[in-house]
């Protein structure tokens, strides 16, 4: 078995863009394969969408614990991201990778199965653990695959496009299995994945470790954890009870586990997170614009998907069809900016990919009443600003720090996907649900709903009001989907002051990009 790695056993950098040779059919093939474990995590990032209203009616959630069945996922990947990446390097890349291939595959059949909130939440957190050890291997295994800079600057245009473009097949696929299964067919979609994966990566991938990696840092990954679950738990808690005790102990919590984590790895002779890439502006700028575009598209998929069943009534096969040439927009984008950055500033593309994720809110709050038209028009507006921005921050994030830096710069970038994904449910989908408690009012002949908890999320609420199919129903339903409706666009304008935020910071700091 061949070990290869782009940092030679005595500790200096090897360049691999001095290398001419040009990759052949077997390293395109290798691609491919590299390609399964990017679709399988992205597309599980966003595959629940659609399958909310499902689950909620199912196994009847409450408005907080739906938040975290979308978002627990994605913040144990963010968590552990960069400490799977220091045990790939210890122990192997693609050795993690198979290993995460089959507990990934064992967890899914696990929240397939669900038969309550709690179960799913311990399924989607080992999704979580698993997902965390296939994604660092990607862009390390690209760079040692492919070793010309003309080939590699395209794999990882085809690694960015993949993800973002697995992000918005996520509903797509899920609507389908929607309109002929139950909700936990969603989980299927990775069995085929996996059952491709492990043969072909152990046929085409090469063994990649580095010779002489530091310590796993244990404390550091314990605060990483610590620092992100109470944050994010905080933020969530604010929708449901609003500034509490706990909802402030737990922001202290975080925050003080953040300043910790950060001072430690400041001091530390051979830290997990090479905290001096953060002085570079293009480095910064670049981390900061990929986490806020990941932010935008998660949390449109959160309020749409919703939208499009509970208030247009379509299908969930139907409604996914509505993203589809968004799903088109954000893979064409991608690759169209690889081109585009040859002649136009990726400063430039950059910023104005976040004024097209803008435009595309703000026609999803300023139309009127929503159909299926403007969402699929603002949807397709987003696909393209996120297909643009995924790419390009990649490519800048890549290219402004030394190339033995690029293994640490490739773990913060994914962290980043995940924190941005969290994000999107966390800021935008408390917005939505705070937004949507405060304004629903109910008949007092339906009051005992509220102690179940019917009442905490769109989905629960239509379930109730199928019970009432007389005026009581109808006045339930004109409440729920106009407190909805009011969300939307009070979610919207948040999503759309962050985007042109965004693109006001990536506009200062891709300036010498």
């Amino acid at each position: 078995m061949t070990t290869i790695d782009s940092t030679v056993p005595d500790g200096t950098a090897h360049d691999s863009t001095m290398t001419t040779h040009r990759a052949g059919s077997r390293e395109w093939a290798a691609l491919a394969v590299l390609m399964l474990p990017v679709l399988m995590v992205s597309v599980d990032n966003t595959v629940l969408s659609f399958a909310l209203p499902a689950i909620s009616v199912d196994l009847r959630p409450s408005g907080t614990q739906l938040l975290w069945i979308v978002d627990l996922y994605a913040i144990m990947l963010a968590g552990l991201l960069i400490a799977m990446g220091s045990i790939g390097d210890r122990f192997g890349r693609r050795r993690l990778l198979l290993i995460g291939t089959v507990g990934f595959g064992g967890a899914s059949l696990l929240a397939a199965y669900s038969q309550s909130p709690e179960m799913l939440l311990a399924s989607r957190f080992l999704l979580g653990v698993f997902g965390a050890t296939l994604m660092p291997s990607t862009l390390s295994l690209i760079r040692n695959v492919f070793h010309d800079a003309r080939d590699r600057r395209m794999a990882i245009a085809t690694w960015a496009a993949m993800f973002s473009g697995g992000a918005a097949l996520g509903p797509v696929l899920g609507g389908w299995l929607l309109g002929h299964f139950w909700w936990g067919s969603v989980f299927f979609i990775n069995v085929p994945i996996i059952i491709a994966l492990v043969p072909l990566a152990l046929l085409l991938l090469p063994e990649s470790r580095d010779p002489e990696p530091g310590p796993l840092d244990l404390p550091a990954i314990g605060l990483s954890l610590v620092a992100m679950l109470p944050t994010v738990f905080a933020i969530k808690n604010v929708a449901e009870h609003g500034l509490t005790d706990l909802t402030l102990i737990a922001f202290a919590v975080g925050i003080g586990a953040g300043w910790a984590l950060v001072r430690r790895l400041r001091r530390s002779a051979s830290p997990m997170i090479d905290m001096t890439l953060f002085s570079n502006r293009v480095f910064s700028g670049a981390i900061v614009a990929n986490l806020l575009s990941l932010m935008g598209l998660t949390g449109f998929l959160f309020l749409g998907a919703q939208l499009l069943q509970l208030v247009l009534g379509l299908s969930a096969m139907d409604a996914a069809l509505v993203l589809l040439p968004g799903l088109a927009a954000t893979v064409i984008a991608g690759f169209v900016a690889v081109r585009l950055v040859q002649v136009v500033p990726a400063r430039l593309l950059v910023t104005a990919s976040f004024v097209a994720s803008a435009t595309g809110y703000a026609i999803t709050a300023m139309i009127g009443t929503p159909t299926v038209v403007s969402i699929a028009v603002a949807f397709t507006v987003m696909g393209i600003g996120i297909g643009m921005a995924e790419t390009l921050t990649n490519d800048l994030m890549l290219s402004s720090v030394p190339s033995s830096k690029a293994g640490a710069a490739s773990a913060i970038s994914e962290t980043a996907y995940e924190i941005g994904a969290v994000l999107g449910t966390a800021v935008l989908g408390t917005v939505l649900t705070s937004t949507y408690r405060a304004h629903l009012t109910y008949p007092a002949v339906a009051q005992w709903g509220e102690s179940h908890g019917s009442f905490e999320t769109l989905g629960g609420t239509v379930e109730f009001a199928s019970f009432y199919p007389n005026m009581v129903g109808e006045r339930l339903l004109e409440s729920a989907r106009s407190a909805f409706d009011l969300g939307v666009q009070y979610t919207s304008a948040a999503a759309i002051v962050i985007a042109l935020a965004a693109a006001v910071v990536s506009w200062r700091t891709l300036k010498h990009a």
